[in-house]
């Protein structure tokens, strides 16, 4: 595991907003702070509630905007206290909303990604038009702050800035090109490289966003507490939180490991987030071995996709592309995801051979597991404790997986 300095005391934190943070930017304005949802580890009270306390006084108005891309939405009480906001004390009501990606009312269309456009950002993997809409309510703003983590991330390189607009709070059309085109890619080629061909779509699209957009990007640490904070544009933000990700987030072994064990913490309690536990494993499991979602909570594929995974199921990359007029009319979101958690392999004459067998551990069934292509154990049979300390045998525990990506010491040679 990297070695990290210690998180940011409460403290410490207060002292960062009131000596970095501009407020004369935000006096007078309506500010929409957008912010992840409960799926990222992120000290949204401590760190909200600074933002708060600084440029609430200058503010017109304060909103917030949860960016679920395409997550199930949060109940107004959950976002309040996912954001500690009991505690404040708020001198103009705080507006709490979810994106709504699926509503055509909610979403303005802020311009067009070209078949030219789309081909150059893709270096040719796609050439295709593709519609930039994002959610309607910044048109009643004068600045959109971004309030987010930066981690490894399996479809854009890593996670945070302009992710937040795109997809975090954008259409079904820009969202689906996003993923497919990090699935022609690959999670393993991807993850972790900081300059991608979907950041490029995705600083793009944000690029078309006609209100002033500011981000505080942060790192957070072993501890769950803030390693730093970087203020600027997006842009500007990302970059140096994406930097300091690389140096916390990303840890090198020496070897690849037959079994690995990836627990999923409670905050992924669908198939849809707790993927992330293959996605930040996958470079170090070893060809033919097998990766374990341990999640006994788990009980859904996906509340919003459950229907289309289950008619899909799980497979690698080339079983969809050798086959695409059988797959084409789906949402690519969706096929994005199934490829992402089966992993690399190949499919050849109408056989499917993944190079990682990937079973589930969860409260789902063996018979839905078995459908959807996936491997199945009982979680009541597995002993956590029996993978500790066998790296050298090959068998490695990942006992909190999902945001730290692992990789080979010898891709650094």
């Amino acid at each position: 595991m990297n070695r990290q300095t210690p998180s940011l005391d409460p403290a410490g934190v207060e002292e960062w907003f009131e000596s970095r943070l501009p407020v004369d930017e935000f006096a007078g304005r309506r500010i929409l702070v957008i912010v992840p949802d409960a799926t990222r580890t992120a000290p949204l009270p401590l760190l909200f509630g600074a933002l708060y306390r600084q440029i609430g006084p200058a503010a017109s108005a304060i909103d917030v905007l949860v960016a679920l891309g395409t997550h199930p939405p949060m109940e107004e009480s959950a976002i309040a206290e996912m954001l500690g906001i009991g505690g404040l004390d708020a001198g103009n009501a705080i507006g709490l909303f979810n994106h709504e990606w699926d509503r055509p009312d909610r979403l303005r269309r802020i311009g067009t990604l070209s078949r030219g456009d789309t081909a150059a950002l893709s270096g040719g993997l796609l050439e295709e038009e593709v519609a930039v809409e994002i959610n309607s309510r910044i048109d009643d703003y004068d600045l959109l702050l971004v309030l987010g983590p930066v981690f490894p991330h399996e479809v854009v390189g890593f996670s945070g800035g302009n992710k937040y607009f795109f997809p975090g709070i954008a259409g079904s059309d820009i969202l689906n090109f996003f993923h497919w085109l990090g699935a022609l890619i690959s999670n393993v080629e991807i993850i972790g490289v900081a300059d991608t061909p979907v950041r490029r779509v995705v600083d793009r699209s944000a690029a078309m966003i006609p209100v002033t957009r500011r981000c505080i990007g942060f790192v957070v640490g072993e501890d769950g507490g803030v390693l730093d904070l970087f203020f600027g544009t997006p842009e500007q933000a990302w970059t140096a939180a994406a930097e300091l990700s690389a140096r916390t987030h990303i840890v090198r072994t020496p070897r690849s490991y037959h079994t690995v064990l990836s627990c999923a913490p409670a905050m992924y309690d669908e198939l849809w987030v707790a993927g992330k536990c293959m996605y930040k494993l996958e470079p170090v499991v070893a060809s033919g071995g097998e990766l374990i979602i341990y999640a006994p909570h788990l009980q859904e594929i996906s509340v919003t996709h459950g229907p289309l995974i289950e008619q899909v199921g799980y497979h690698v990359r080339d079983y969809f592309t050798s086959q695409w007029d059988r797959f084409s009319h789906l949402p690519r979101g969706v096929l994005a995801h199934s490829t992402h958690v089966r992993g690399a392999g190949s499919f050849v004459g109408g056989v499917e051979r993944p190079r990682v067998n990937v079973t589930l551990a969860s409260g789902i069934s063996e018979q839905t597991c078995r459908r959807i292509n996936l491997g199945w154990r009982d979680p009541a049979s597995i002993d956590v404790e029996s993978f500790a300390g066998r790296e050298d045998e090959g068998v490695l525990l990942v006992r909190r997986a999902g945001e730290h990506l692992y990789r080979l010491a010898e891709e650094l040679a």
